[in-house]
């Protein structure tokens, strides 16, 4: 695989997919099949075929005690039968919100070129523009933890492009420049780092940047950044940026609005998307809107099997990537087809549910719900909402849901929550769920009142914080939808400012 390539390879790619898809699946077979985890289901065989009858459908959980060997030094034809040259840690903040370690090899860094180069070649096709000017990323790095086996800012007028992996990266790369951009500036001013960073290597590579005093740069940042409103602020520090590029799918979705604010409503660009165990699929129409975003499967990338929602582990219904049907679920939503490639829209995550009952609130419920409060928030007030998650109280009888919310002015200066507006959205996200939650929420009587707790500003990055200190990755950090962790929700509580309740009974037929 190379990441020389030209926009016709594409074409090619998605038309050909069911034989792409089976040559790879010989070929990971081939190399695989003698390791002693399928040797005990293939006996050798590279037959796919039999690999689809004998190999069981599993979940990390089963695979969990074979990856740990290798991690803790046994040799890596346990699992593979190529060399094991890193692990991945995921974030710890999706599914059950345990962290998971996932073997890669070498390969891996071919594929992540040729992802990378493949973006870079479908957005310029889309808008020539971002040709002409630099790429500005946000990226937040943790050092390499080794296992015991031992494996181990731009130019501001050439900036035409604002760049993270999610779409919360770039919100908090701009809340830590509002709250530093003053000591910022006297860095610039002094051409000199504050006392406090004390890493040699961070010092000398920021010092090189600063390059001397700069007072005129100082004093232009100081200028922009001293405006009573942070609306626009990104096109006002980078005046030639065009687009925005992040995930804004999923639950990086809340962030849209926020992220609107502080940039003049720039595109927002979604290109890939991806999990820690592979790059799913790639955004072909990357100006398209974040709420018709859909994403074409790559099938030279990984093999891809589909269990439909609902039959989780039965092998009979599992189905390869060009046999899926448009408009079924299997977690992600198929949506239509690239030439012969299916093209999907994440829906939502599994074992992310809301429930005091019998109900069940998924992910996607909530994100809907959370869209009709947020209108009703900032058509209604001076405040937008910055964060939140949530999770279902049942300390006490009846149980309710409760939605922790951290605000923000649209000006800089503090803003009291309104009363009647946070019950009229208590109310609002009652009203957005389904039939059953609101029938035992009006009529059963065994769900409370909804709860917003509107939390200290800064609380999503405590919460942030917890969570890495316990081993998760920065840069692949995402606020949990639901919360479920005693130890999390202590955070979360500790910094609670004020609580407001729905004080009406949602509509049976909403």
């Amino acid at each position: 695989m190379t990441s020389s390539f030209k926009l016709s390879d594409l074409e090619e790619v998605t038309t050909n997919a069911e034989k792409i898809q089976n040559d790879l699946l010989k070929e990971i077979l081939t190399l695989n099949a003698k390791t002693e985890y399928l040797r005990q289901f293939l006996h050798g065989s590279s037959d796919k075929t039999f690999f689809k009858k004998h190999v069981p459908v599993v979940s990390y959980e089963d695979m969990k005690p074979y990856i740990e060997r290798v991690a803790d030094g046994e040799p890596s034809e346990i699992i593979s039968g190529g060399p094991i040259t890193k692990f991945l840690r995921s974030s710890g903040t999706s599914g059950e919100g345990k962290q998971k370690i996932f073997p890669v090899n070498d390969d891996f860094a071919k594929k992540m070129g040729y992802i990378l180069a493949l973006r870079s070649l479908v957005m310029h096709s889309k808008d020539t523009s971002a040709e002409e000017g630099k790429s500005m990323e946000f990226h937040y790095i943790k050092p390499e933890y080794t296992t015991l086996s031992g494996l181990p800012i731009s130019t501001r007028d050439q900036v035409v492009k604002v760049r993270a992996s999610f779409a919360y990266t770039l919100v908090r790369a701009i809340n830590f420049l509002e709250k530093y951009w003053k000591e910022l500036c006297s860095n610039i001013r002094s051409g000199h780092v504050s006392d406090w960073i004390t890493d040699l290597n961070c010092r000398n590579s920021v010092s090189v940047i600063l390059g001397g005093p700069n007072p005129e740069l100082a004093d232009l940042i100081e200028k922009i950044c001293s405006h009573k409103s942070w609306e626009g602020i990104i096109t006002r520090l980078w005046p030639k940026s065009r687009s925005l590029e992040a995930i804004f799918t999923g639950q990086m979705a809340q962030y849209i609005p926020i992220l609107e604010f502080y940039s003049n409503k720039l595109p927002q660009v979604s290109t890939v998307y991806g999990c820690s165990e592979s790059t799913f699929g790639f955004n072909v129409d990357p100006l398209s809107k974040p709420q018709d975003v859909s994403y074409t499967f790559l099938p030279n990338i990984s093999y891809f099997e589909f269990l439909p929602i609902d039959h989780e582990r039965d092998i009979a219904s599992i189905v390869d990537l060009v046999n899926v049907k448009q408009g079924c679920y299997y977690e992600p939503v198929v949506v239509g087809f690239y030439n012969s490639t299916p093209q999907f829209r994440f829906v939502r995550r599994k074992n992310i549910v809301l429930s005091v009952e019998t109900e069940m609130t998924t992910e996607e419920d909530i994100l809907k719900a959370l869209a009709r409060a947020s209108l009703v928030l900032e058509s209604s007030s001076d405040v937008m909402l910055m964060g939140f998650t949530c999770y279902a109280d049942v300390s006490t009888f009846p149980g309710h849901y409760v939605f922790y919310w951290e605000l923000k002015a649209r000006a800089i200066k503090d803003v009291e929550p309104d009363k009647k507006v946070l019950v009229e959205c208590c109310s609002v996200l009652e009203e957005s769920f389904d039939a059953l939650y609101r029938r035992l929420r009006s009529k059963g009587g065994v769900i409370g009142a909804l709860e917003i707790r509107v939390v200290q500003k800064g609380t999503f990055d405590s919460l942030m914080e917890y969570f890495t200190s316990e081993g998760g990755s920065t840069a692949q950090y995402k606020t949990p939808i639901c919360i479920n962790s005693s130890e999390a929700l202590a955070v979360l509580e500790s910094k609670v400012l004020s609580r407001f309740y729905s004080e009406r009974s949602p509509p049976l037929d909403s």
